[in-house]
């Protein structure tokens, strides 16, 4: 029996040896992450939510100021700006941080927050230390002034993003009835206009819509043109199509070309097939030149006199210029042709509000 029971001890202490605890939900400050586009570039920021539970939270739970938190390396601290572990926040590209430049990567997140609302946000090279008890101020990627605000309340720590314009966000902490707000921006042409430098030398540089997806970009964000025009030139080479012949046009005209641009657009023109052609009368529209756009959707009709919808467009375009008698001519046109049902309901809702149907 004796040997039995050394056996099995044995073996209860070798699985001790080795033992792990099950994944159980964290409690009571649950992890949490919350991530944000901007351009290409992502921000997201990791971290655990504590909850008010009726606790005095700005000046208690959470000290005004610096403080040495007896414990650790002794060093006046930041707050860690959530619970447990380092609230980190990590960046792919290099960002702007409250007007100052941040280098790619992540990093620990801390606040400093005083009574009179004033405050610092600091982000720490030592992202995976736990909480600030540990802080080395020489490790420091960042300081900046910030300005916390009041909020309506918030019962557990929370982290958002909010007005969102193409270069910048604006990282915000809600807890309690506080909020601290953080502007964060990247250079998005720069970085969108660099990756695509390096995507082309991969696969999508082997067929003509890798130049043009990047050239169309620096048309349409007047951005790098010259670059663009390289791109474009290779998309050409490559194929020597209405696409990219009407980029080049708009990246020249862009660039005060005119001439050029014009001569190629016209080049463009005469390649172009029934639905780039009416995409092109619609872009014309949309830029507010309809005589233009009605030049273009009449030829569009006579090259294509078989097509319900090259009458309906053109209709539409009168109808923009406000000459009733030949939208409703078109419209007509394009209804006698038996067209596929979105063409028929567009043209019919066109001559109901002309008072026709």
């Amino acid at each position: 029996m004796r040997k039995y029971f050394a056996i099995a001890t044995t073996i209860m202490a070798t699985i001790a040896g080795f033992a792990q605890p099950v994944t159980t939900p964290r409690t009571p400050s649950p992890a949490a992450s919350v991530s944000q586009s901007i351009g290409i570039s992502v921000v997201t920021v990791t971290y655990s939510r504590p909850s008010v539970k009726g606790r005095d939270i700005w000046g208690k739970l959470v000290p005004y100021g610096w403080n040495k938190q007896g414990f650790g390396n002794g060093n006046s601290a930041p707050w860690r700006a959530g619970a447990n572990e380092n609230t980190t926040i990590r960046f792919t590209h290099p960002a702007k941080v409250e007007g100052q430049s941040v280098p790619a990567g992540e990093y620990g997140l801390f606040f400093v927050v005083n009574a009179d609302n004033t405050g610092e946000i600091i982000l720490s090279k030592d992202h995976q230390s736990w909480g600030s008890f540990f802080y080395e101020p020489e490790h420091d990627q960042l300081r900046a002034k910030i300005q916390a605000h009041e909020n309506a309340f918030t019962e557990m720590l929370t982290y958002d993003f909010m007005n969102n314009t193409k270069n910048s966000s604006e990282l915000v902490l809600n807890w309690e009835k506080k909020q601290l707000p953080v502007k964060i921006e990247f250079a998005v042409d720069d970085i969108v206009m660099a990756n695509a430098v390096e995507q082309l030398k991969n696969t999508a540089g082997f067929t003509p819509q890798g130049f043009i997806s990047a050239a169309n970009y620096s048309l349409q964000n007047k951005t790098h043109l010259e670059q663009g025009l390289k791109w474009i030139d290779q998309a050409i080479a490559i194929n020597r199509n209405f696409a990219a012949l009407n980029i080049k046009s708009n990246l020249l005209r862009a660039m005060n070309n005119t001439a050029e641009a014009d001569k190629l657009m016209s080049e463009a023109i005469a390649i172009a097939n029934e639905v780039e052609l009416n995409q092109y009368g619609y872009q014309l529209l949309a830029a507010g030149q309809t005589e233009k756009a009605i030049e273009m959707l009449a030829l569009n009709a006579k090259r294509f006199p078989q097509s319900a919808n090259c009458f309906d467009s053109l209709g539409e375009a009168y109808a923009t210029k406000g000459d009733k008698k030949n939208a409703i001519a078109n419209f007509k046109k394009s209804l006698s042709m038996n067209p596929a049902p979105n063409v028929k309901a567009n043209s019919e809702k066109f001559l109901k509000d002309l008072n026709v149907l």
